[in-house]
């Protein structure tokens, strides 16, 4: 009898959620007990230890160049093993430029949550990108229906080529042909999850489009949307995973791009020149202490921080005077029509719950 199989999946529009059941679906084929949990349904406090000797998957999208935060505490959270296989998988921004696949970039998101497997006692024996196409509408439109179904039958294909050679006892680390560029673009990664999610968790808004359904709030896999000023309000809790966005049914969500250019670069260029210049005026920084200029750069990144907590008040705030309310609609290009909002292929979607 083979040994069981439990699959940990974090999805926000549905396509590492679709990863985890073809995976899922080849190892059914096989006779093989299959546990498949959504990491948003459950408390990181109760997870469950796994069978000895059992298989253990990860499937997450990639934010930022790294797992999203909701699955990398998972993972730090996870029981440590007893003789435990396992193996992580990362969709990613793929692309299809005429007959070609491009794949996009993975970064870090492989490489420290198998770091941090391994120093609990797993052997990981697969490593694997799924370049299924992107869906962070905030800075493109989303991919058209017909080149969403041609990349999600070839990523289908790998998937489960993928979970065969896995559940044959093969291993397979597809993931090294990345190394380089992941390496390269590491240093994004960490910008991101220090400082760029955190910008992004506040260009988010709803438009008079709104009817408060709340299906953003409850349908939130991190609990990020609240209800401020009777209106949705997306705390920093949020991981950009643009399931709001794509999934209102009055398309009612939006980006600010025009607050994102306005808080991020004006804004806080001008605050930030004057208070290092009077910083300047009154601290002197002695050449060469690593100490002082260590000090210097986390208070810039704080101060920075503080403003954009405080803009993003301000903003929402603003959006009650029409003047500012309109102002900020039309600045933002995910309200135009031929800004498209992205979906799955509907012939590969999941039943998974």
């Amino acid at each position: 009898m083979q040994t069981p199989l439990s699959i940990y999946f974090f999805s926000g529009t549905g396509n590492a959620r679709n990863v985890a059941h073809w995976f899922s679906v080849v190892a059914l084929g096989r006779g093989i007990e299959t546990t498949v949990t959504d990491i948003s349904r459950t408390s990181r406090k109760d997870i469950p230890l796994p069978a000895p000797g059992s298989l253990v998957g990860f499937i997450s999208p990639t934010h930022g160049f790294n797992y999203p935060p909701a699955m990398m505490y998972f993972i730090f959270r996870f029981p440590r093993s007893k003789g435990n296989r396992a193996f992580l998988m990362n969709t990613r921004a793929g692309l299809k430029l005429s007959k070609w696949f491009v794949p996009g970039l993975s970064g870090i998101a492989l490489w420290l949550s198998a770091l941090v497997l391994l120093f609990k006692g797993y052997r990981i024996v697969g490593l694997r990108s799924v370049d299924l196409p992107s869906n962070w509408i905030s800075f493109h439109p989303g991919v058209k229906e017909k080149v969403v179904a041609s990349i999600y039958g070839h990523c289908k294909n790998i998937t489960v080529r993928f979970a065969g050679k896995i559940l044959s006892g093969e291993k397979v680390y597809t993931a090294f042909r990345d190394i380089i560029q992941d390496l390269l673009v590491a240093p994004v990664s960490i910008g991101y999850y220090f400082a760029g999610r955190f910008i992004l968790a506040k260009t988010f808004y709803a438009t008079d489009a709104c009817d408060k359904c709340n299906l953003c709030i409850s349908n939130c896999p991190v609990k990020a949307i609240l209800t401020v000023d009777n209106r949705p309000f997306w705390s920093f809790r949020c991981e950009s995973c643009m399931r709001c966005m794509n999934d209102c049914p009055k398309r009612a969500i939006e980006t600010s791009h025009g607050y994102l250019v306005l808080s991020m670069c004006l804004l806080n260029i001008w605050i930030m020149s004057w208070f290092w210049q009077a910083v300047a005026r009154f601290l002197v920084i002695p050449a060469g202490n690593g100490w002082v200029s260590l000090a210097v750069t986390f208070t810039r990144w704080a101060v920075t921080f503080a403003v954009v907590v405080l803009f993003y008040r301000l903003y929402h705030y603003l959006l009650r005077v029409p003047f500012f309310r309109q102002l900020f609609y039309y600045s933002s290009l995910t309200r135009y029509k031929f800004w498209r909002r992205y979906k799955p292929s509907r012939n590969m979607i999941s039943h998974l719950p």
